[in-house]
């Protein structure tokens, strides 16, 4: 059964202030953020502009995957979020690995998932596949253009 609201935490039910700092006890860097922070919030900044984006297709994705045929809202743009965050930490790094070389290759996202041998295998998968599509239509174009060219002869 799914919680329509969730309940408050205890600090802000007795109306403690809610500073992550104090309830964790973590110390701050005296009021200067580092800098990945300052990627986050930009990131943050990126997410809010393009919410809702991938709504249907993650609905259709989490159906298929035992999540109810309308699943919440709040789901919805939780998993939106999830996603998100991880494509742009991945192309983040993707990023990193190209900087030597200059120019971002597929090669540099396959390095990094290259542990992860079930997401390794189907990038593989789905790269092969476009590489065959691309042939395919190369080859439609091919025939279609010495038709045309036959036709024309005629």
């Amino acid at each position: 059964m799914q919680n329509p609201s969730p309940s408050p935490s205890p600090a802000t039910a007795t109306g403690a202030p809610t500073n992550p700092t104090t309830t964790t006890g973590a110390t701050t860097n005296k009021g200067k953020a580092p800098a990945s922070a300052a990627q986050h919030s930009s990131a943050e900044a990126s997410l809010k502009r393009k919410r809702g984006f991938f709504q249907k297709d993650l609905q259709h994705m989490m159906y298929g995957f035992g999540d109810d045929a309308n699943p919440l809202p709040e789901t919805v743009a939780l998993v939106e979020d999830i996603v998100v965050e991880y494509i742009t930490d991945l192309v983040y790094k993707a990023q990193n690995v190209a900087s030597k070389r200059g120019k971002l290759l597929t090669e540099d996202f396959l390095y990094l998932i290259r542990k992860d041998l079930p997401k390794f295998n189907r990038c593989k998968e789905l790269l092969s596949m476009n590489e065959e599509l691309k042939q395919a239509r190369k080859a439609f174009d091919v025939s279609e253009e010495n038709l045309a060219t036959a036709n024309d002869q005629v």
